[in-house]
């Protein structure tokens, strides 16, 4: 069960981490109708979020090697 669990863990961080990267990274979106240009423009929370939690879940998962 605790090695499932870590299993678990470290993919869960590893994904959450790429993901809030790749968020964080990837250009927001824009729209180019001849003279008009429409960007949308977020805050990136979200992203860091992401990020934190998945390092959380690593952090959780790399605790359960040691016992």
């Amino acid at each position: 069960m605790n090695n499932t669990l870590k299993i678990v863990l470290l993919i869960l961080g590893f994904g959450l981490v790429g993901y809030g990267l790749y968020t964080l990274i990837t250009p927001e979106v824009s729209l180019q109708a001849g003279p008009l240009k429409v960007e949308a423009q977020g805050d990136n929370t979200q992203s860091y979020a992401m990020i934190g939690l998945g390092i959380l879940s690593l952090i959780g998962g790399l605790a359960f090697r040691k016992r």
